[in-house]
């Protein structure tokens, strides 16, 4: 880089003097979204109890948010670029807010359905833009790489904050409040974010193709949802046909970017083979982790016997060792090299899921610790490293686009994950052997969700056996869904040592 380069960016830099409190506002946001998933996880067995949901409906739950959100996140970051971050994150968050209180307050599995996806909706605004913002606000490498890493981190503390207030409201009321704690944090970020924020966006953004959207919305959540009918059912005509309309749609998202002047998404950002490296290092990730981390929740409260508060409390090592990790991740990076740096991240997840196939109804808790630990530093890493290689990738016009395609990558692969690893649960646990003598409605309300074999068991004389029978096959399943995804993380961390060699941290430059 020359001096003159550098001037300027120092010079750049010094317009922005408020860029760190602007980072605050900005991680608010994150942690509102980071907040939410977690402690969806933690309400699931009240939710089980309150509204009855059958096994699939459970699933749609805890996936439609990410079906919807990752159908829509391409498209709001185009949004963004075109009507100006700030306003994009500020109205997606007062929508966040008033949605919640929906999700709150329904009263039954198809209103909390339709309510999850609605608050997809508004999930897809605050992801890309805060992202886009932190592009436009930290000029200098150095300051955006650690910029980056306290927006990861603080993604992490979320999933630390969430079990933890989540169990403590659980404990002491319904499970509706753990969507209202949505509120104070939107109310702080937007009144705070009015003042702080500089509003940014692309000076010749074109258009919003709204056919572009259509076909973008219909392609990943027909996609989605036909591996999710494939894997929870086996091979139908229904999952077939959503499959081929979501491929079909998507092929025609891809060609209509190729034709648009000004697209919604520019295709050539995937000429960069570190832009797609860390792209797909980020789906596989999260493809491997999330349908496990799903249903790590009821292992510790319905299997285990622990409280909500006690398992939230029992997955912070995760959290705690993303947030260390994240916050020198990026100096890491630039001493040795992104794709060590990556790839070891990605492994050592890897190595974290393949101990918990381990995993039985007894297992004692330094050996999960230990994992959830190993699991958040590597997730600290990878995540850290990838986001800034995909936001240094690109000129600064096209920030929301790219972080856009980062987000949904992670949504995708949130979706793809709960579908397929969480079906592999669902599977191997509805074909447990209830013990003789059930009366058969318990049986079926047994084979439909754990919390429902829980729940249904009460009062039985032989409750205790068909709760042990339902636990025992429900571990077995996480025990399954444990070593794919081992699996899929050591495939994504030998991608990852491929596909970014010779990456640099806050250049975009490729080096052979």
């Amino acid at each position: 880089m020359t001096s003159t380069t550098q001037r300027a960016l120092a010079a750049e830099t010094e317009k922005r003097p408020g860029r760190w409190l602007a980072l605050s506002v900005l991680v608010l946001a994150v942690l509102l979204v980071a907040v939410d998933a977690t402690v969806l996880g933690l309400a699931t067995p009240y939710i089980s109890e309150d509204l009855r949901p059958s096994g699939t409906q459970l699933l749609w739950i805890g996936d439609v948010y990410s079906f919807v959100i990752a159908g829509l996140l391409v498209s709001m970051g185009s949004l963004g670029d075109r009507i100006g971050r700030k306003k994009l994150l500020l109205v997606g968050s007062v929508a966040f807010g008033l949605i919640s209180v929906l999700n709150a307050y329904a009263g039954s599995p198809e209103t909390l359905i339709v309510a999850r996806a609605l608050l997809g909706v508004a999930g897809a605004t605050l992801m890309p833009a805060t992202l886009a913002l932190i592009r436009n606000l930290f000029h200098d490498p150095r300051e955006r790489s650690l910029a980056i890493g306290i927006w990861g981190a603080t993604a992490s503390a979320g999933t630390a904050v969430g079990p933890v207030v989540g169990g403590f409201l659980l404990e002491h009321f319904w499970w509706g409040s753990v969507f209202l704690i949505n509120l104070p944090v939107m109310a702080v970020l937007v009144l705070v974010g009015v003042k702080l924020l500089p509003e940014s966006r692309n000076p010749r953004p074109g258009p919003w193709d709204l056919a572009s959207v259509v076909l973008s919305l219909v392609g990943m959540v027909g996609i989605v949802y036909g591996i999710k009918e494939a894997a929870s059912h086996g091979p139908s005509a229904v999952a077939f046909g959503a499959g081929l309309l979501g491929a079909g749609a998507l092929y025609g998202f891809v060609r209509r970017q190729l034709t648009l002047p000004v697209p919604l998404l520019d295709m050539r950002l995937f000429r960069s083979r570190g832009f797609s490296g860390a792209v797909l290092a980020d789906l596989l990730t999260i493809l491997g982790l999330s349908g496990l981390v799903f249903f790590l929740s009821q292992y510790l409260q319905l299997v285990q016997g622990r409280g909500p508060l006690e398992a939230g409390l029992a997955e912070i090592p995760a959290a705690l060792g993303a947030v260390a990790a994240g916050l020198v991740a990026g100096r890491v990076a630039r001493r040795y090299s992104v794709r060590s740096v990556a790839a070891g991240g990605l492994a050592a997840i890897g190595i974290a899921l393949a101990v918990l196939t381990l995993l039985s109804t007894s297992t004692g808790y330094p050996l999960l610790g230990a994992a959830l630990l190993v699991v958040g530093v590597g997730a600290g890493l990878s995540f850290t490293v990838t986001s800034d290689v995909i936001l240094s990738s690109v000129p600064k016009e096209q920030a929301g686009a790219a972080s856009a395609v980062s987000e949904t990558a992670y949504e995708l692969g949130a979706a793809l994950g709960i579908a397929l690893l969480g079906s592999i649960v669902t599977g191997v646990y509805r074909g447990f052997t209830v013990p003789a003598g059930t009366p058969p409605e318990v049986a079926a309300a047994a084979h439909e969700s754990l919390g429902g074999a829980v729940e249904a068991s009460a009062g039985l004389p032989n409750a205790r056996e068909l709760v042990d029978a339902a636990g025992t096959a429900f571990v077995e399943g996480i025990s399954r869904a444990a070593g794919i995804g081992a699996a899929v993380l050591l495939a994504a961390s030998a991608a990852a040592w491929i596909l970014l060699r010779g990456q640099k941290l806050g250049t975009g430059t490729e080096h052979p």
